[in-house]
């Protein structure tokens, strides 16, 4: 993999219009897995390629689980009321043969709230109910968590996690030339790619500052999601490629979604 740096690919934040959104993600955490790329070979359209890297002489792609509590849930343009709610993302590091960018293919959400109505009846969204709870000590003198504990109770994705920090913890990224190369690789897709419920290619885009991430470790992991499709096993979910966490950042969303059309996107 070439090297990938931070100021080739950060750039101003585009203007919000209409119905952006604007929000906070607290106990931000990213957890990686390595993997055969042939386990995501029937969920990846042609239009893309698994975005590999080589782990041991080996080829690996890569999937992360994403757990935060939306904070501050509101729009980026007008006064509105703000939302909280527990998510879960669950995205696979691809590259848009079209455009060669590097993004995300997201399987789907967990969402804990009301508002899950908007994403996944309005604009086919692959995100589905779940009841998500956090239990994080974050320590502000030593800048790291002493714990992190998340569950969600849910159909579609059950999920539970526990992470903690050490202080000053190395950051160790496999199959990465260097950091850098990996922080750009697993926090800075922009645009994510999915599957929507009625079966059409689906898109929407995000923006935020880079990310202030540090190293943490798994202690244990349990994603229904992840064993049911037979992506990551069970066993091999208490292996992470890498835990990165952040107590909050803040990111623009901007909406509504796309349906893919060819080289068009036409909003829905």
């Amino acid at each position: 993999m070439e090297p990938l740096a931070f100021n080739d690919v950060l750039h101003p934040r585009p203007t919000p219009t209409g119905i952006d959104v604007l929000c906070k993600l607290k106990h931000f955490a990213i957890i990686t897995y390595a993997v055969d790329p042939e386990r995501f070979s029937s969920l990846i359209p042609a239009r893309f390629k698994l975005d590999t890297v080589v782990i041991n002489d080996t080829e690996k792609a890569l999937i992360s689980v994403v757990p935060f509590i939306d904070v501050d849930f509101t729009s980026a343009v007008f006064p509105f009321p703000k939302f909280t709610m527990g998510q879960t993302n669950y995205r696979i590091y691809i590259i848009d043969t079209e455009t060669n960018e590097r993004c995300v293919w997201f399987l789907g959400t967990t969402l804990d709230s009301w508002t899950l109505a908007v994403p996944r009846y309005l604009w086919n969204l692959p995100w589905h109910s779940g009841k998500v709870s956090f239990d994080c000590e974050y320590d502000e003198r030593d800048q790291r968590y002493i714990r992190y504990k998340m569950q969600t109770d849910a159909d579609w994705a059950p999920a539970r996690v526990e992470l903690v920090q050490e202080a000053n913890e190395n950051l160790v990224l496999p199959g990465f030339p260097d950091i850098e190369t990996g922080l750009v690789y697993l926090t800075h897709p922009l645009a994510g790619f999915y599957h929507r419920r009625d079966g059409k290619l689906g898109t929407y885009r995000v923006w935020h500052k880079q990310l202030a991430v540090s190293a943490a470790t798994l202690k244990s992991a349990n994603f229904g999601l992840l064993s049911r499709l037979g992506l990551v096993s069970l066993e091999e979910q208490q292996h992470a490629h890498s835990v990165l966490i952040e107590p909050i950042n803040e990111f623009t969303i901007y909406l509504p979604p796309c349906i893919v059309d060819n080289k068009c996107c036409t909003a829905d």
